[in-house]
């Protein structure tokens, strides 16, 4: 009888605390209306410019034909993407886009780490400042801008850099037109616009530090060398982790907006990335269901890869979105 009415008294308190949480849920809602109509815009465009167009995926398991439209094409299932892991070219592209994508994360976590770490040795403010500025206005121009810059300053004809290599009398090297070198100028031009955003981000990490750390690393005797690596680097840790595993989403989005204004079709074979291949395929050959096919494996690896990535940020970091 009494553990009876032990369940009897926990059923009873369970259902006046989800009595209590309704009724506060309501009264919340009651103050806050304006706040929920407010959000009604936004989404509204998202339905219509996120969701909406997502029904246009059925292309990629039909033979479309723009005069039949999507309703009146005939269904042809996985064979666009069989025809992908056929085709040769396909699978070269989506190597590059492999490679380039590791690249640009690996090097974009080890470079803004060392200059955050740099930095932060520097006691001058004036010239941390000055140096901090400099590295992240490149980050603020689109690759519309930063591409036309690159080509005058790579251009094997009167080009900046190729000056300078000729001035050490080398002959002069076609970095954009040139397999060898194609993807390392990618790496490097995206180092130059996207370090100083990421510099940032780490040295948030580093300013949330207690000093007392280093105090009693000082009257431990450690220099300045050990006080970065058995203090700052570990405080940094999370930080790291959680960039570097929601990087993982984006091993197969290598940079459209970069790739398309510096590759030409000298370095497809090395710089062809699945964005553009896609563009290329169904925008300006108007094979729109195999572009499909393509945009859409690319987009169900992405989101497995955003998912575990997620899932690793909140097991070694302690860090989660929702």
């Amino acid at each position: 009888m009494e553990s009876q009415q032990v369940v009897h008294n926990r059923t009873n308190s369970v259902t006046k605390q989800l009595k209590i949480k309704k009724q506060k849920q309501k009264w919340d809602l009651k103050r806050t209306w304006q706040l929920h109509v407010l959000v009604i815009p936004a989404l509204v465009l998202g339905l219509i410019f996120q969701y909406g167009p997502m029904f246009g995926i059925i292309m990629a398991f039909q033979d479309f034909k723009p005069w039949l439209g999507i309703t009146g094409s005939q269904w042809v299932g996985l064979e666009h993407f069989r025809t992908m892991f056929e085709y040769d070219y396909a699978r070269q592209v989506i190597w590059n886009t492999i490679v380039i994508s590791v690249l640009k994360i690996i090097f974009g976590l080890i470079v803004p780490i060392t200059v955050a770490l740099l930095l932060n040795e520097m006691y001058k403010m004036v010239i941390k400042r000055t140096v901090q500025t400099i590295i992240y206005l490149p980050y603020f121009l689109s690759w519309v801008i930063l591409g036309g810059i690159l080509l005058d300053l790579l251009s094997p004809d009167g080009g900046l850099v190729n000056q300078v290599i000729g001035f050490f009398g080398f002959d002069p090297i076609f970095f954009l037109g040139s397999n060898d070198w194609f993807r390392t100028t990618v790496i490097i031009s995206d180092l130059w616009k996207e370090t100083g955003f990421n510099t940032i981000v780490f040295l948030a990490a580093i300013t949330a530090v207690n000093p007392s750390l280093y105090e009693a690393a000082v009257v431990d005797g450690a220099n300045r060398w050990k006080q970065t690596l058995y203090i700052t680097i570990p405080a940094m840790l999370p930080i790291i982790i959680v960039v570097g595993t929601l990087s993982l989403g984006n091993i197969l989005n290598a940079g459209f907006d970069q790739i398309f204004n510096l590759y030409n079709p000298l370095v497809y074979q090395t710089g062809d990335i699945i964005d553009t291949y896609v563009y290329r395929v169904s925008l300006v050959s108007g094979d729109f269901s195999y572009g499909t096919a393509v945009g859409l494996f690319k987009s169900v690896i992405s989101l497995v890869l955003i998912i575990i990535g997620y899932r690793f940020a909140y097991k070694y970091a302690n860090w989660r979105i929702f």
